[in-house]
Parts: C-alpha cells; structure tokens; sequence
C-alpha cells in the first residue's frame, strides 16, 4: 500500500505512478467538502469525487483504473478537509491485489 503524498493546501494537484499508472490527481476543497478528480495518461476519468473517510474512490472498473485510492482519518472518524491533508487525513493507493487481500 502506498501513501500519497498531499499538502495541506485548499487546492492542489499532484502527478504519481500508482503501479504503473501514469495518475493525476486534482483535489479541491469547497464549503461542501473535499473532493477529487482523477486523470490517468491526460484523460480525466473521473471528477468531482466527494472524499469521504474509508470510502473508495473509483469504485467502477470500466474506468481503466486499476487498484484504489481512499482517504483514512488517522485519529479518528472525520471525512477530509484539506487542513489536514499530509497528516491525521492520509490518501492510500492500494493495488488490486492488496484490495482483494
């Protein structure tokens, strides 16, 4: 499992290899939450996620991304905001292989 690395920024956008996938990740905070697009080889495949604590955030395999991405809460319960992105809100990225494990 790896954990992205996020800055606790309002708006930000960040390029990863998640197994081999060329990724981007655009995450946004607004008065009504946290949420993210996710671009793979400069294709969005999906936009305006609302980032949820635990909750995947793909979810469908018809959109070509392989594994998963969710945010957990460290400390406690709480969905993300952005001021504590980096620290107690991290974003993991777990392969197909983790998520069936």
């Amino acid at each position: 499992m790896l954990v992205v690395t996020l800055k606790p920024i309002k708006g930000q956008q960040v390029n990863v290899d998640l197994d081999g996938q060329s990724a981007t990740l655009k995450i946004t905070q607004t008065t009504a939450g946290l949420f993210m697009d996710i671009g793979l080889d400069n294709l969005w495949i999906a936009q305006g996620i609302p980032c949820l604590n635990c909750n995947k955030l793909v979810r469908y395999k018809h959109l070509g991304f392989r594994g998963e991405l969710f945010f957990a809460d460290t400390v406690g319960d709480l969905d993300p905001s952005y001021d504590g992105l980096g620290g107690r809100f991290k974003l993991f990225y777990a392969t197909e292989q983790e998520m069936a494990a």
